[in-house]
């Protein structure tokens, strides 16, 4: 699905002194290369703080943790989705709130997020599903109305800009109070083991959110507030650096395959072709099909045999998995996102598929469904 291999292969020497430097010196622990890091994404997103944290999930739990959420709070969030974003929500006391997608973009329904509200509502969090932004606009407009939180989960929209109705931009994660986002290494920015971050552009916030980072430290040794321990090492940051350089570039590729995937299935009775949406571009986290009257496990076995790798992402919405069953939810409350648990595939989407490789997987696939 994902050729980290040939991607370090391009830019070895960059990676490999960056991490030999890090040895050598023993800054295993918020060594330079995290500080150089923080600062060239805090320049490429135009955010004023970033945060580095050990992954993804941390960054979200350490997210609501600053927002001082309380036990019963209600957070919104899509069904739709991995299960780290409401993971942190139960983990902290909180209340998740699901609800449903768009059918054609796989985003939070924003209807369905208004109808969701209640006096017990306090945040509200857009995941950037598969690589193109939520509907941000709308849910900042929502949000205020309501005095609400958002904090956007840009694990997989990373460098995604969104495009405002005025026609100005900003970089997925920037529009709400706290953007999170994870470094796993299949991510379109990813390191070699664990990372993530937290971005805000809010001065007080972006303390905050850095002593809970560090055990609650305001200076070492000093505990103001409840905190955990979460670090970006060194090493990954060496690593993330040297990619950073070139995320914009691994963006177009990632692109370029997907216009590829979109020619060879267009109009395809049985393929529907993920849906761009107007208000953001797409970085292609995932490129993901919807089947129509295709038997999803045969076609995917068959697929693998050929040696074509396929993923479901997600097989079973949130609201039926045993951690999430609740009272207020029933089967069939969610048919968009029910519906797409049942049909969706994606195929490999990474930055080194070349035109042969994407005519073997398309030519293969279109040989399957007929």
């Amino acid at each position: 699905m994902v050729d980290l291999k040939s991607q370090y292969e391009k830019i070895k020497s960059e990676i490999d002194s960056g991490i030999q430097e890090v040895i050598n010196t023993t800054a295993f622990i918020n060594g330079p290369a995290v500080k150089e890091f923080q600062a060239n994404l805090e320049k490429y997103l135009n955010v004023k703080h970033v945060i580095p944290c050990a992954n993804g999930t941390d960054a979200l739990q350490i997210a609501m943790m600053a927002l001082d959420l309380k036990p019963g709070d209600e957070v919104i969030t899509a069904s739709f989705t991995y299960v780290a974003t409401a993971e942190v929500i139960g983990l902290l006391g909180l209340t998740p709130v699901l609800v449903d997608v768009y059918p054609d973009t796989f985003d939070i329904d924003v209807e369905a997020i208004e109808k969701a509200i209640t006096p017990k509502t306090k945040a509200i969090v857009p995941v950037h599903l598969f690589g193109q932004c939520a509907n941000m606009e709308r849910i900042m407009t929502l949000a205020e109305k309501h005095n609400l939180f958002v904090i956007e989960d840009v694990a997989q929209a990373i460098g995604a800009d969104y495009i405002f109705t005025n026609g100005t931009k900003a970089k997925a994660g920037t529009i709400g109070t706290i953007g999170c986002t994870s470094f796993f290494p299949s991510k379109n920015l990813g390191c070699y083991g664990d990372g993530g971050a937290i971005y805000t552009n809010d001065e007080v916030l972006a303390k905050k959110l850095k002593m809970i980072a560090h055990h609650g430290q305001s200076v070492q040794y000093v505990h103001d507030v409840l905190g955990v321990n979460s670090r970006l090492d060194t090493i990954q940051a060496v690593v993330l650096n040297a990619k950073l350089k070139h995320l914009d570039k691994y963006a177009a590729a990632r692109n370029s395959a997907a216009s590829f995937y979109d020619k060879a299935f267009a109009n395809h009775p049985k393929l529907k072709i993920p849906t761009r949406v107007k208000h953001s571009n797409h970085v292609f986290h995932q490129y993901t099909l919807q089947l129509v009257n295709v038997d999803r496990t045969k076609l995917r076995e068959q697929l693998q045999e050929r040696g074509v790798p396929a993923m479901i992402y997600y097989p079973i919405p949130l609201h039926e998995q045993n951690a999430y069953k609740s009272n207020r939810y029933k089967s069939g409350d969610f048919p968009v996102t029910e519906k797409l648990c049942a049909c969706v595939l994606s195929l490999p989407m990474h930055t080194e598929l070349d035109e042969e490789t994407l005519n073997y997987i398309t030519t293969t696939v279109l040989e399957l469904v007929k």
